[in-house]
């Protein structure tokens, strides 16, 4: 089925192109959602009548996406993530982290136009990112990420008993006297306290 593209979809065209698409896509998602329209007479008419406007607004986005590949590739974007001592990081640089990282710069891209060699980056070093601009439009962004060292807790030692000096010599005897005393008593006490005579 043909329709002509009201609005720029994603992976499919530009407003004002006739594509051949099949005709449930057409007439449960591109029709009701004003993305197309049928390809007939009518409407034919109806886009060459909005035919420079259309040119004006595509020429528009091509501008745009020339400014903004050379801001891209100006920059320089560093990232730091915790990672351990082998440069592993502990977690991942996705897509969604380059695009957040990007806002920050002022630069808003879609999470989809992302491209990363290998979907996520796992250790640090310079990465190489492709993004999708307009047309076949690609910027290069270079990405430093950089390893937080995550510091390794110590396994608590365990506390040995305090060394006893010749001055706590006096002290500790009292101590040891102290626990004989209250020591529990023997077999043969526990009889001749249950058997008095």
């Amino acid at each position: 089925m043909k329709v002509i593209l009201n609005k720029d979809v994603y992976n499919l065209g530009e407003e004002g192109d006739v594509r051949e698409v099949t005709p449930g896509y057409a007439q449960n998602y591109l029709i009701p959602n004003s993305m197309a329209v049928l390809f007939n007479k009518a409407n034919i008419a109806m886009f060459e009548g909005r035919h420079a406007a259309i040119e004006k607004r595509k020429e528009e986005k091509r501008q745009n996406a020339l400014s903004l590949k050379e801001k891209i590739e100006s920059l320089e974007l560093v990232i730091s993530m915790p990672s351990g001592k082998s440069g592993k990081l502990f977690g991942s640089v996705t897509n969604a982290t380059i695009v957040e990282n990007l806002e920050k710069q002022g630069i808003k891209i879609e999470r989809k136009k992302v491209d990363i060699p290998g979907h996520t980056v796992k250790s640090t070093g310079p990465v190489s990112v492709k993004i999708k601009l307009y047309g076949s439009d690609v910027a290069e962004l270079k990405v430093v990420i950089k390893g937080e060292g995550v510091e390794e807790e110590a396994p608590a030692k365990k506390k040995a008993a305090p060394k006893v000096t010749k001055k706590d010599e006096p002290a500790a005897a009292e101590v040891e006297t102290a626990v004989k005393e209250r020591a529990v008593p023997t077999e043969a006490e526990v009889k001749n306290e249950d058997n008095p005579a």
